[in-house]
């Protein structure tokens, strides 16, 4: 995604993307975001998460939902402002247009790509949509029959230490003793994202030509995983800059005890398991 360079079509009307990506959290997405920010046949909003299906269908979410509003605008502002470039006047009244008066309607998130120019698909990447519950997943299909939907997949122990690691920090805490990791460990907040088992078939029974994507490839084979994103998406090939570079590579030094691994591993083999059997046991290598 271009943090200065998005382009906006200030004449644009509300229009619906044309494709998402569902998740999944700490797999990858905003490597992604980054690449086909730079695609001239893809528009993604400069906050890039949208978090409308979410808000309708997970109502926990809410509450953190409005301080991604409050939060992200300023920080694309403040984003224009290190770099010591003025915001350009339509960035700033799209920032203001979207973020103000009445939200999360289906007009407001059509007006959320209006200015996606006519050549480029608009795309929503909100890992959170992966964990819509079944109605949520059944109207996102019915709003939007002919998105395309890509969900990458991580180890899905390499992704719960991720997250853990990050809601620490983000937190101020660091647990001391074995026993406050366990509880950790133990957090359903930890699992949910995770749960492959219960989202991923769910999601393919609405879009069953879903492009599921194992999170090593981007190290990998980062050339040959964007091959293969373009043509999901029907897009042409193009030189991506930063290709081999890690987005928000984690600075918390932080890591839990081998015990609290070794638990979380027990507690989360079933998912391992699923992805196995549903995937393959080279998807599987793959995904770390």
């Amino acid at each position: 995604m271009s943090s200065l360079g998005t382009v906006l079509d200030p004449a644009g009307q509300p229009r619906k993307p044309g494709a998402l990506c569902i998740g999944a959290q700490k797999a990858g997405t905003s490597w992604l975001a980054q690449m086909l920010g730079q695609h001239p046949q893809i528009w993604i909003p400069p906050f890039k998460e949208v978090q409308y299906f979410n808000h309708l269908f997970l109502p926990g979410h809410r509450k953190w939902i409005d301080w991604h509003y409050r939060q992200k605008p300023q920080e694309v502002r403040d984003r224009h402002a290190r770099r010591g470039i003025p915001v350009p006047p339509d960035l700033d009244a799209y920032l203001n247009g979207v973020t103000r008066g009445k939200m999360f309607h289906n007009q407001w998130y059509k007006r959320v790509f209006a200015p996606a120019p006519p050549v480029a698909i608009p795309m929503d990447f909100t890992p959170e949509y992966s964990t819509l519950p079944d109605e949520g997943v059944d109207y996102v299909a019915r709003f939007l029959p002919r998105a395309k939907v890509i969900y990458l997949i991580r180890h899905p122990v390499d992704r719960a230490v991720s997250q853990l690691r990050m809601n620490l920090q983000r937190e101020g805490r660091r647990p001391q003793t074995l026993a406050e990791w366990m509880a950790e460990i133990d957090n359903p907040v930890l699992h949910d994202r995770g749960d492959y088992a219960s989202y991923l078939p769910r999601w393919q029974a609405q879009y069953p030509e879903m492009l599921v994507l194992p999170f090593g490839r981007i190290a990998r084979d980062p050339h040959g995983l964007m091959e293969a994103v373009e043509a999901h998406l029907g897009i042409g090939p193009w030189l991506y800059s930063n290709i081999a570079e890690k987005v928000f590579a984690s600075r918390n030094p932080l890591q839990p005890p081998p015990e609290a691994i070794a638990a979380l591993e027990d507690r989360i083999a079933p998912q391992l398991a699923f992805l196995a059997d549903h995937l393959g046991a080279d998807f599987v290598a793959q995904t770390r």
